[in-house]
C-alpha cells in the first residue's frame, strides 16, 4: 500500500464507505506508518472534531475474582498481593464523582472485579449511583461484569446510559486468554444492554500476544458485531504474578498503528486512551494524533495513571483538544 493509497482511505471513509478487514489487514502491515497516522487522524477530526471525552473510574470491588484471565491482578489465580475487598461504601464513591465533576471529567464509573454482582451488590450500585446523581454533574457508567437483562434494567432505571464490557481481544484469540467465559457470553450482556439503551463501551487489551492481524479482527468486531461507541484500548502492563508478566512490550509503532487502525474501522466511535499509558507516556502526543479523541484520565484499576486530572486536561489543552 502505498502513501497515496493510504491517505485515500480516509476520503473513501469519509464518504461513507466501511474499511473492510483485509483493507485494514493491509494498511496494518503494508502502509506507511505516518501517511496511515495521518489518515486515521483525519478521519478523527472529520467525525469528531477537536472535543475530547473524559472519563474516570473507581475499582469498586476489587480481588477475589473466580475467573482464570492470564491478564489480570485481581484473578484468584494468581498471587499478586492486590488489594481485596467488597463492594465500596457510598461516601467514598460520592466523594470522587463530585472531585472529579468538578475537574471536568465527563464521565464516571464503578468497575468491579468478578465474573457478575449478586442483586444485592446491584441494588447497593445503584443507591450509590442515585447518590452521585444528586450531588454531581456528570454521566454514568458502569463495569461490573456479565449482568442479566433485569441487573442492567435497574442500573439504566437510576440513570446510567453507558455499559461497560471488554471483549479483551480478538474472539479468535480469546480463548487462548481465558477458559471460564466465553465472547459469546460478553455478548449476551452486551445485547442485552444495547436493547435495554445503553451505548456500548467496549474494547481490550493489545500486546498480550496476538497478531497484527488479531488487532484488525478485534476492530472489526467491535464496529460489526458489539456495536461500540466507546473503545477503550489498554496497552498490556505486564504485572508480577499474572501468566503474562513475562510478556515483552509492543514498540511504538505497533501501538500507534493499532490506534490508527481502531479509530479506521470505528470513525464514529470514541477511540480511548485507557490502562497503560505509562507504557508510551513518551509519545502521547503522537499517539494522541492517530485519530485518539477520549481517555481515561486519573489512575487505572490496578496500576497508575501517567499523572493527576489537572495534569492530564493540560496536556489535552496543549495539544489542541478541548476536554
Amino acid at each position: 500500500m502505498t502513501e497515496e493509497q493510504t491517505l485515500a482511505l480516509a476520503d473513501q471513509i469519509i464518504g461513507g464507505q466501511q474499511l473492510s478487514q483485509s483493507v485494514a489487514l493491509d494498511a496494518m502491515l503494508n502502509a506507511p506508518r505516518h501517511a496511515l497516522y495521518v489518515a486515521a487522524d483525519r478521519v478523527r477530526k472529520h467525525f469528531r472534531g477537536n472535543s475530547f471525552q473524559t472519563c474516570s473510574i473507581i475499582n469498586a470491588r476489587s480481588g477475589r475474582c473466580s475467573e482464570d484471565c492470564k491478564w489480570c491482578a485481581q484473578s484468584s489465580k494468581h498471587s499478586t498481593g492486590i488489594s481485596e475487598y467488597p463492594l465500596i461504601g457510598a461516601d467514598e464513591a460520592v466523594a470522587m464523582a463530585v472531585n472529579n465533576a468538578r475537574k471536568g471529567v465527563a464521565r464516571f464509573s464503578l468497575v468491579t472485579s468478578g465474573r457478575t454482582m449478586s442483586d444485592s451488590e446491584i441494588d447497593r450500585a445503584c443507591d450509590i449511583y442515585r447518590r452521585v446523581a444528586e450531588n454531581a454533574k456528570i454521566d454514568l457508567c458502569a463495569s461490573m461484569g456479565l449482568l442479566t437483562r433485569s441487573q442492567l434494567q435497574k442500573l439504566y432505571d437510576v440513570g446510567l446510559r453507558h455499559y461497560h464490557c471488554n471483549i479483551e481481544s480478538a474472539p479468535s484469540f480469546f480463548p487462548s486468554l481465558c477458559s471460564t467465559h466465553t465472547i459469546e457470553d460478553k455478548l449476551r450482556t452486551i445485547r442485552a444492554a444495547r436493547e435495554i439503551g445503553f451505548g456500548i463501551c467496549s474494547g481490550g487489551i493489545i500486546g498480550m500476544g496476538e497478531s497484527a492481524e488479531q488487532r484488525v479482527e478485534m476492530a472489526v468486531f467491535l464496529r460489526d458485531v458489539v456495536g461500540a461507541v466507546s473503545i477503550p484500548v489498554n496497552v498490556l502492563v505486564p504485572i508480577k504474578g499474572t501468566r503474562l508478566e513475562n510478556q515483552p512490550p509492543l514498540s511504538p509503532d505497533e501501538i500507534k498503528s493499532s490506534f490508527a487502525i481502531f479509530r479506521l474501522c470505528n470513525p464514529q466511535a470514541e477511540i480511548r486512551m485507557a490502562g497503560g499509558q505509562i507504557n508510551f507516556v513518551g509519545e502521547r502526543t503522537e499517539v494522541l494524533a492517530c485519530g485518539v479523541d477520549a481517555s481515561i484520565v486519573g489512575d487505572m484499576l490496578t496500576t497508575t495513571g501517567t499523572g493527576g486530572i489537572v495534569e492530564d486536561f493540560d496536556f489535552f489543552r496543549r495539544c489542541g483538544r478541548k476536554p
